[in-house]
C-alpha cells in the first residue's frame, strides 16, 4: 500500500476535488494533512493530521513525521495551493520522497527568478526588477518606461498587484507596499495585448496534454474596473498561430524551470505584432473554474488526470478537444454585503441545457473585490461563437446587489 500524504491549509470546496481523485487510485492509503479538518476529510482520507499552520515546513514535517510513523514511508506529498509549493518541496527533501525539487519549485514561486531563468533561456518574458528600495524603483522606471506594474515577489491571483502609469502612481503604490530590504517588491514592463492561458500535464519531464484559454478581459483590467465582469473562455479551435507560439514557449519554459511530473498554469500575453510573451508560469492546476474546464473541454477527469500525474508518473487518457466553455465571474457595482441577485429565471431558460455549474453569491457575504467576484457560472458548447454568446448573455442578464448600493 502507497502512502500518499495530501496537504491544504483548508479542506475548501476546490482542494476536496483533488483529495477525491487521490482516494480513488488504486493501491493508496490517503494521508491529510489540513489547517483545519471537517467531515468529508475524516471520511475521505484514510488518516489526518491537524497543524496549527498549514503554510509553514516546520508544522508540516511534524505532521508528516507522526503520520509516517503510524504508517510507514511516503511514497508521495502532495497539494494543490501555490503557497505550499516550496514548503512541500522542503518536506519531501526532508524526508527523501520522489517529487517537484526545491530548487524547482522556488524557480516556480519566485517570479523574478522565474523570469530570470526563462530569459537566459531566450523565452520572451517581460523586463523586471526586484527593488528594495523607491530610488531602485526609480531607476527602474527611468530604464524601462512607464507603465510598470507593481507585486508582491510571490503573489496569487493578481493580488496587490497594480499599475502605474505615472512616476506619480508609482510613489503611491510605493508608499502602500514599501519595498525593505527583507521584503522586496517586483516591478514588470507592463505587456499590452490579449491576454490568455496555456495548461500542460507533464509526465517524465515531457509535456503530454495541453490546453488554451482566453481572458477576456485581462485579470488586471477587471481589477480596475469594478463593473466589469470577467470571462474566462476555453474555445473548441485551438490552431491559431499565437496558439502554437505559446505552445512552443510553454514547452521551453517546462524544461528550463525543471518540471518532471505535473499540471502548470502558464499565463500570456498576443502581443498586437503578432509575437507573444510570458507573464508567468505555474507548478500547479489553473484556478478551480479553469480546472474544471480544461476537464470539460478536452473529455477528461481533470482531477484524477492530475494525481496520475504526480502519483503515479502517468497520463491517465489522452485530451481529446471536443467542446468550449466559459466560465463568468459575477461581479455586481456596489459596497457592502450581497443583498441579492436579480435575472435568476431569465438565466436559467437561456443557459440551463448548456450549464455545467452555477455558484450564486450569498446573500449577506461581504463583497469580495477580487477579479473572481461573488459567484460564477460555468458553460460548455460544441461550437465556440455559441458559448461566446451564452456567456455574454449571461453577464447581460444576471445582477448582483449590495446593501451599500448609491
Amino acid at each position: 500500500m502507497r502512502n500518499v500524504i495530501f496537504a491544504a491549509p483548508f479542506p475548501s470546496y476546490d482542494v476536496l476535488r483533488f483529495v477525491r481523485a487521490v482516494s480513488r487510485l488504486g493501491d493508496v492509503r490517503l494521508l491529510g494533512v489540513f489547517g483545519r479538518l471537517n467531515d468529508e476529510v475524516r471520511a475521505t482520507c484514510d488518516d489526518a493530521a491537524l497543524v496549527d499552520d498549514a503554510t509553514d515546513v516546520e508544522d508540516l514535517c511534524e505532521a508528516v513525521r507522526l503520520l509516517t510513523k503510524k504508517h510507514g514511508r511516503a511514497h508521495r506529498v502532495v497539494g494543490i495551493n501555490e503557497v505550499l509549493m516550496v514548503q512541500l518541496a522542503q518536506v519531501r527533501e526532508r524526508f527523501d520522497v520522489p517529487g517537484t525539487p526545491v530548487k524547482t519549485a522556488v524557480l516556480f514561486r519566485e517570479k523574478a527568478a522565474m523570469k530570470d531563468a526563462l530569459r537566459a533561456a531566450g523565452l520572451p518574458v517581460a523586463r523586471h526588477a526586484l527593488v528594495r528600495s523607491g530610488r531602485e524603483a526609480e531607476a527602474f522606471a527611468d530604464s524601462c518606461g512607464l507603465p510598470l506594474v507593481v507585486k508582491p515577489p510571490a503573489g496569487v491571483g493578481a493580488k496587490s498587484t497594480f499599475r502605474a502609469r505615472t512616476g506619480d502612481e508609482l510613489r503611491e503604490v510605493l508608499e502602500r507596499m514599501p519595498p525593505a530590504h527583507d521584503r522586496p517588491v517586483l516591478l514588470e514592463e507592463l505587456l499590452v495585448g490579449t491576454e490568455h492561458s496555456f495548461e500542460t500535464l507533464t509526465v517524465g519531464g515531457v509535456p503530454r496534454a495541453f490546453s488554451f484559454s482566453d481572458y477576456l478581459p485581462g485579470c488586471l483590467e477587471v481589477l480596475e474596473h469594478p463593473w466589469m465582469q470577467w470571462v474566462c473562455r476555453l474555445p473548441r479551435e485551438v490552431d491559431r498561430p499565437a496558439y502554437e507560439r505559446a505552445k512552443r514557449a510553454g514547452i521551453a519554459a517546462i524544461r528550463a524551470l525543471g518540471l518532471d511530473d505535473g499540471v502548470t498554469h502558464m499565463e500570456w500575453f498576443a502581443r498586437p505584432d503578432g509575437s507573444i510573451a510570458i507573464g508567468e508560469i505555474a507548478q500547479r492546476p489553473p484556478g478551480p473554474q479553469l480546472c474544471q474546464m480544461t476537464g470539460v473541454v478536452n473529455d477528461v477527469d481533470i482531477y484524477r488526470a492530475w494525481a496520475r500525474a504526480v502519483i503515479d508518473g502517468a497520463l491517465d487518457a489522452p485530451w481529446n478537444r471536443r467542446f468550449a466553455a466559459a466560465t463568468a465571474w459575477l461581479r455586481g457595482v456596489g459596497r457592502g454585503r450581497v443583498s441579492g441577485v436579480s435575472g435568476l429565471r431569465e438565466a436559467h431558460a437561456l443557459l440551463g441545457a448548456h450549464l455545467v455549474e452555477a455558484r450564486l453569491p450569498t446573500i449577506g457575504a461581504r463583497k469580495n473585490d477580487g477579479y473572481e467576484g461573488d459567484g460564477y457560472v460555468v458553460l460548455r458548447h460544441e461550437r465556440t461563437e455559441t458559448v461566446t454568446a451564452l456567456i455574454r448573455a449571461a453577464i447581460e442578464t444576471l445582477r448582483v446587489h449590495y446593501d451599500g448600493e448609491g
